[in-house]
């Protein structure tokens, strides 16, 4: 099966920072998503795809209980550097057997997750997520729409598989309205009670 983390030519570790490293020395803001997410006033929170922990980092300043789950032990490993006393757990997202060993108020998939997991996983991906949430819990989702690719319509049916339904939807972390088909989504689903 195609792995398009592995396969992509996305920097790795310290390599992926210097690209958030210049883009907030331009003055862009680079925590749109840790922004976003403490806007619904989470307790716990898995950054699941974490990568190098920039989303993390930015919820624990900010008082959250974070735990950041990748695949990658390079992102990891970067991430562990920065950041030694937060929780980084390697782990699959798509495996049914994983466990991150607690529930959580909000799982984050930021940095496209669920089109660099592989082809057809997307529903494990986002039924694990499901599972990891405490009931009301919110899966919140950000990635790149590619025609033909991954995209709100069966993101939307595998999350109402996982008990999971869409509350909020837009292009940009920001909170710029979503109009179809759009380039970017940011979905929030929520668990039902």
């Amino acid at each position: 099966m195609p792995d398009p983390w592995q396969e992509s030519d996305v920097p790795r570790g310290a390599a992926y920072d210097r690209r958030f490293h210049e883009l907030a020395s331009a003055g862009v803001d680079v925590h749109g998503e840790a922004a976003l997410v403490d806007s619904y006033g989470p307790g716990p929170v898995l950054d699941a795809g974490c990568g190098t922990g920039r989303v993390a980092m930015e919820l624990s300043r900010r008082g959250h209980v974070v735990v950041g789950v990748d695949v990658d032990p390079a992102m990891l490993d970067a991430a562990r550097a920065k950041a030694p006393g937060l929780s980084w757990v390697e782990g699959d997202l798509t495996d049914p057997d994983f466990d991150p060993g607690r529930t959580f108020d909000t799982v984050v998939m930021a940095g496209n997750v669920l089109i660099f997991v592989p082809p057809g996983t997307e529903g494990r991906a986002i039924a694990n997520a499901a599972r990891w949430l405490v009931p009301g819990g919110r899966l919140v989702t950000g990635y790149s729409i590619r025609p033909g690719g991954f995209g709100p319509p069966a993101h939307d049916a595998l999350a109402a598989r996982s008990g999971l339904a869409l509350e909020d939807r837009w292009s940009t972390w920001d909170r710029r309205p979503f109009a179809p088909p759009g380039r970017y989504a940011v979905s929030v689903h929520r668990r039902e009670a």
